[in-house]
């Protein structure tokens, strides 16, 4: 009996995890490109918020304040794939083709972000100050910068101080 009821646990998680990657993928499917586009420009403004927290928050020696964070991070780089369906280019967006061209390299960089983000929060959570530290040093080139190099267009320079 004890078998019946594990497999039949293990069936309705699988499809529960099936329905719900479903549903986020028939929600961006009905999006249009603008839609799409503004959609993941919002999530990345966020992940620019919480990296600006993880960040001020380390500065300040508050590293519990780093877990929240750091754990928004984490989860927002789950979202980051769906939000990057075929034909989702406009004007508007900072995404390279090669994101569509090289999707495995983009869904392994969103994966490396994810992973950065919880290996940060996990850390923050212990409490080790020098080794959060050490993660958020690291973070922008190993989490972010993976997918901002080969796949987003850089933002144009800065002007010139006067």
């Amino acid at each position: 009996m004890k078998r019946s009821a594990l497999r039949t646990t293990v069936v309705l998680g699988g499809l529960a995890a099936v329905i719900a990657v479903g549903c986020a993928t028939a929600q961006t499917a009905k999006m249009t490109p603008a839609e799409t586009v503004a959609e993941r420009q919002k999530l990345m403004k966020a992940n620019g918020a919480a990296w600006k927290n993880v960040q001020a928050n380390t500065k300040a020696g508050n590293i519990a304040a780093v877990v929240a964070d750091a754990d928004a991070l984490s989860q927002n780089a789950k979202k980051i794939p769906p939000l990057f369906p075929q034909g989702s280019m406009t004007a508007d967006s900072k995404a390279k083709p090669e994101v569509w061209q090289k999707w495995a390299d983009f869904e392994a960089a969103a994966k490396t972000m994810e992973t950065e983000a919880a290996k940060l929060r996990d850390t923050a959570k212990s409490g080790d100050k020098a080794a959060t530290e050490a993660l958020v040093k690291g973070f922008g080139g190993k989490a972010c910068g993976t997918c901002h190099q080969p796949f987003r267009v850089p933002p144009p320079p800065a002007p010139a101080k006067k």
